[in-house]
């Protein structure tokens, strides 16, 4: 899979947030509108006295990004929340399908970007902290880490074709 190409700062912040649990985003949106909102409504000093130039044009550039960062950074982050839910919901639906199929060649027809995630919401329902580190290596296997308490976990998933179980029994253990 080729890797995207250059991203902006705010495709990379809403990115991050993605990563976190959807609620975690949300939250961010409102801690970020109230503390750059309450930087946004100070007064600045409009009497520049010697030697105090500098502190005033300081305090009208802060005041200036943060009445424009109190609408953009919390559209970011619940941007990335959407995200989040969004493909919370998308590996829910994986696993539903996987376990309520009939057919022993259900993976087959996946990628395997797809078995990557059913795997990691297999460990997630058995109580698994899971973290996907992508794959695309020289091997190109799908690759993640899975934490349990003081377990872990590392997973190198190779010759998906051939496996002989089933996803479903994975999901059911």
């Amino acid at each position: 899979m080729a890797r995207r190409g250059k991203t902006s700062p705010a495709e990379d912040l809403m990115d991050l947030v993605a990563m976190l649990p959807w609620w975690v985003g949300v939250v961010l949106a409102l801690v970020s509108y109230l503390l750059l909102h309450s930087v946004a409504s100070q007064q600045v000093v409009a009497t520049a006295q010697p030697g105090q130039v500098g502190a005033m044009v300081t305090q009208t550039l802060w005041k200036t990004l943060a009445s424009v960062g109190q609408y953009i950074l919390p559209i970011l982050c619940l941007g990335g929340a959407g995200m989040s839910a969004w493909r919370r919901r998308a590996r829910q639906s994986l696993v539903a399908d996987v376990t309520q199929s009939k057919a022993t060649d259900v993976l087959d027809g996946m990628s395997w970007r797809e078995f990557e995630m059913l795997v990691g919401e297999g460990f997630r329902l058995q109580g698994y902290q899971v973290a996907e580190t992508g794959g695309g290596g020289a091997d190109g296997a799908a690759h993640g880490k899975a934490r349990r308490a003081f377990r872990q976990r590392v997973l190198g998933l190779h010759g998906l074709p051939g496996m002989p179980w089933h996803a479903a029994d994975l999901l059911k253990s």
